[in-house]
């Protein structure tokens, strides 16, 4: 796998995020000063040594970073020369690697479609990493004909095993491997729709250097931050907040003839602002973005499906939070819009990739006055959103990052033609509908999963909190 599929020659990066991931910022602090150690004492010794850094005292059973978070950062690292070369055989495919194979198993067999690894395994005790591997063993070979083709890096450890079974063997330098291109997102054997973890850069030994000195200044700039927010006016802390680094762009779809309908609706009657959703701060943004456009007598009010109670207490808009029951939810939401107007996320959950998840459709059949807004969120350093972290962390990863940026378009009310009410469309058609304006203004895929596919897949859980 390192050899023949990776452009990077460093397996660094991906014990850092299982230290940092499974084990937290101190695991991750010791790999970091140990590392220049570990670069002395040898290829195996020093894989060794990583090993039990990052993996002793963990439970086995617990264990989901290799499913849930590198995967995203091993199929970045792919090389597309190195993809097509491994690829453009029908036959089976065994991978082979040095890594313990907790680590890559998934990224290999569910994202490449490889039928078979060979890595190496760990060593439980009570249920818990001990953080020493097994010898080494080829394993596979009786998967093997004569009629097989290897594909390696030159200084591969494993050549005398499993490639002396090979016809033929290629060697790939890295000096190739430097030319290589990224994998691009189109063939990728499954799409990377879900995926978790704090860390949104890849940290390499300089990147992981940065993130360590950066997290006290980073909880200092919270602090600061939601001072600011708390303390100034509204308009002035909008600036305040900007010049730390917290950015929105609000673009606004047919201008002049949108402005002027949102300034008049919400005047006798609450709006509906159906939006996707990218991190919780999607209504606050979007609050914002709003008083730019709107008089500030009307206020907003944000829908909930699970949100933490430190999240609800920070928010600095009102927060209403929906049961799951359709018909309570639906009576909650109608007493909101009398009193003013809404914004609610019907995806349920956040989605980080350019993917938009299926649209509940109990916004549709409760008004016609529909306002989609379409909304992308950029961090540099920190997710601020978790399937299986403490929920109660997301607002707080989020503005520790250096710099956030937030895309808000605000798309054209909906026509009565395409209502439940005005149009005699099903609820059904009109969240479809919504979702696929959300979509092409964003350029994002529309797809049918759910919140409830989200959790299951990350977390094992319906996700509820």
């Amino acid at each position: 796998m390192e050899g023949a599929l990776l452009k990077s020659s460093s397996m660094f990066p991906y014990f850092f995020l299982v230290a940092f991931e499974a084990g937290g910022p101190l695991r991750a602090a010791i790999l970091f000063l140990l590392y220049p150690i570990i670069c002395l004492m040898g290829k195996e010794w020093g894989l060794k040594l990583m090993v039990f850094v990052c993996f002793v005292g963990l439970k086995e059973e617990s264990f989901s970073i290799g499913r849930t978070v590198l995967p995203k950062f091993l199929l970045e690292d792919v090389g597309d020369e190195g993809f097509d070369m491994v690829m453009k055989s029908g036959v089976p495919k065994i991978a082979v690697t040095d890594m313990p194979r907790v680590m890559v198993e998934c990224f290999l067999k569910d994202y490449l479609r490889i039928e078979s690894v060979v890595g190496r395994e760990l060593k439980v005790f009570c249920g818990y990493f001990i953080g020493f591997m097994e010898d080494q063993n080829a394993g596979g070979e009786g998967k093997m004909d004569s009629s097989v083709i290897g594909i390696s890096c030159l200084n591969s450890s494993l050549q005398h095993q499993l490639f002396s079974c090979c016809e033929v063997v290629y060697l790939v330098s890295e000096t190739d491997k430097k030319n290589w291109g990224a994998l691009p997102r189109e063939k990728y054997q499954r799409p990377l729709i879900f995926h978790d973890g704090r860390l949104a850069l890849r940290p390499t030994y300089i990147a992981a250097l940065f993130i360590l000195m950066w997290m006290p200044f980073g909880i200092f700039l919270l602090l600061v931050r939601a001072a600011l927010f708390f303390l100034l006016p509204y308009k002035l802390s909008m600036l305040f907040l900007y010049f730390t680094g917290l950015k929105g762009t609000l673009i606004i779809s047919n201008d002049g003839r949108t402005v002027k309908e949102l300034k008049r609706l919400g005047e006798d009657r609450g709006v509906l602002f159906v939006c996707n959703h990218r991190t919780l701060l999607d209504p606050i943004y979007l609050s914002m973005a709003l008083a730019q456009v709107r008089p500030p007598s009307l206020s907003l009010t944000a829908v909930t499906y699970s949100l933490s109670w430190v999240s609800e207490f920070i928010s600095p808009i009102k927060t209403i939070r929906l049961t799951r029951n359709r018909e309570k939810d639906s009576k909650m939401i109608e007493k909101q819009l009398k009193q003013g107007d809404l914004v609610i996320c019907p995806e349920g959950t956040t989605c980080r990739e350019p993917y938009l998840l299926r649209f509940s459709p109990l916004f549709a059949e409760i008004t016609d006055d529909i306002v989609p807004i379409a909304i992308d969120f950029h961090v540099n350093m920190f997710y601020g959103t978790t399937a299986g972290g403490y929920k109660f962390l997301d607002p707080v990863f989020l503005i520790m990052n250096p710099t956030t940026h937030c895309y808000a378009t605000i798309l054209e009310k909906l026509p009565k033609s395409f209502t439940c009410r005005g149009g005699a469309k099903s609820k059904f058609e009109v969240a479809n509908h919504v979702q696929a304006l959300i979509g092409k203004a964003l350029n994002f895929e529309c797809t049918s999963l759910t919140r409830k596919d989200k959790y299951m897949i990350l977390a094992g859980n319906e996700g509820i909190v």
